[in-house]
């Protein structure tokens, strides 16, 4: 089958994404295309045309296909009327994320038009798929919401349709770990056994919608109870970055045994598979890969009970490790507190002092595993492309 791939804004897990499926499907014919991921609104609105206008683009657009995958955050209206070609091929529009979730801040110009080339594209696509139920659900709902908001001859159930027959398929974990590194995972995990310090890992974008602000009390939490810890802070970084960073650097330097993005994918696996528990404090997550990555890695982890997390981790997981004071409650994840962040920081250390003195283990991931995710991708890729193969 031929397949044309187009990711509007590369990311770096979308990157990782998009190399998941053409290496993992193999037995189809695939082209790539990508713009780089910079200037977000503008290439949300503006991809279609840099995508139809530029040359180097024009070859690989005008080749015969028997199926469209695209990013959310492609304009697949604005490019189904740049070129013909693609308008009677079936499109399958995937949810790395949606701006309906997006938590509120003083950077949100152009989100309502961002929100539209969205909800345009998916009323365009013959099928969405999303990468966790939670992206579906906040998706749907926002969209609606946007859709009652608008003056006339407009209805929120033109939406009916779409959600109907849209699916969830995760993002694929295509995770070639060596034995050394699963020994030194499993390792260390086990907490009591290896006296000293708790180490703690956050992987993130360095944007304020993951929280560094909650990071930063988090750290002073564990300051003010005299924890013995060492954190990795692991990340992408782009041109400018939340100003708590610079405190945490100044504040913590002999805490952090990394600040930034990691030299290599494998020196990222080594700082995961040597740390004992994954945090995050993010205000937009719709799978948590990262999250997901470390605990792969033997990681405990340690998070918000918001966004995709319950989803991920609910209170029933690993029951035979629960006190009585966790019997009814998620054991890895704190409670949620968006008005105050001092109360936050003291539920996440609550949480991280009771995994370190029950040696609560890792929860198993091996459900996202791309070995058991890509079968089911094959099979929606014969069901969507099979029935246009010349």
């Amino acid at each position: 089958m031929r397949i044309l791939l187009i990711s509007a804004y590369e990311a770096s897990s979308h990157k990782a994404w998009a190399n998941t499926l053409m290496n993992g499907l193999s037995q189809h014919d695939w082209s790539y295309l990508s713009l780089p991921a910079r200037h977000f609104a503008w290439r949300i609105r503006g991809n279609a045309m840099s995508f139809a206008f530029d040359p180097k683009f024009k070859p690989i657009l005008e080749k015969p296909y028997d199926l469209v995958i695209a990013t959310s955050m492609t304009d697949c209206v604005g490019l189904k009327a740049f070129c013909p070609d693609l308008q009677n091929l079936p499109w399958l529009l995937y949810f790395h994320e949606n701006q309906f979730a997006y938590p509120a801040s003083d950077k949100q110009q152009g989100l309502i038009e961002m929100q539209m080339v969205t909800l345009y594209s998916a009323l365009a696509a013959d099928l969405c798929v999303f990468n966790s139920q939670f992206n579906k659900a906040s998706f749907f709902a926002g969209a609606r919401a946007l859709l009652k908001k608008l003056p006339d001859y407009v209805s929120p159930d033109w939406l009916n349709g779409t959600e109907a027959k849209s699916q969830v398929l995760p993002v694929p974990l295509d995770m070639l770990v060596s034995m050394e590194a699963l020994v030194s995972a499993e390792e260390s995990t086990n907490l009591i056994s290896q006296p000293g310090r708790i180490k703690l890992v956050w992987s993130a974008r360095w944007e304020f919608d993951k929280g560094p602000d909650r990071l930063l009390a988090i750290l002073e939490e564990l300051e003010y109870r005299k924890l013995d810890y060492e954190i990795a802070i692991l990340g992408e970084q782009f041109r400018s970055t939340p100003k708590e960073f610079d405190q945490i650097q100044a504040k913590f330097a002999h805490r952090i045994t990394q600040f930034g993005f990691a030299p290599s994918r494998a020196d990222y696996l080594r700082f995961l598979s040597s740390s004992d528990i994954v945090l995050s404090t993010a205000l937009h997550e719709f799978q948590g890969l990262a999250v997901l990555e470390a605990v792969t890695l033997g990681c405990v982890p340690v998070l918000p009970d918001r966004q995709v997390y319950p989803e991920l981790f609910g209170k029933y997981q690993n029951e035979k490790h629960q006190s009585e004071k966790y019997q009814n409650e998620k054991q890895y994840l704190y409670q949620s507190d968006l008005s105050n962040i001092q109360q936050e920081a003291k539920n996440a250390v609550d949480l991280i002092q009771y995994i370190v003195v029950n040696d609560v283990k890792a929860p198993d991931v091996s459900q996202y595993q791309a070995k058991n995710l890509l079968v089911k991708y094959a099979e929606l890729v014969e069901k969507k492309g099979g029935s246009t193969r010349l």
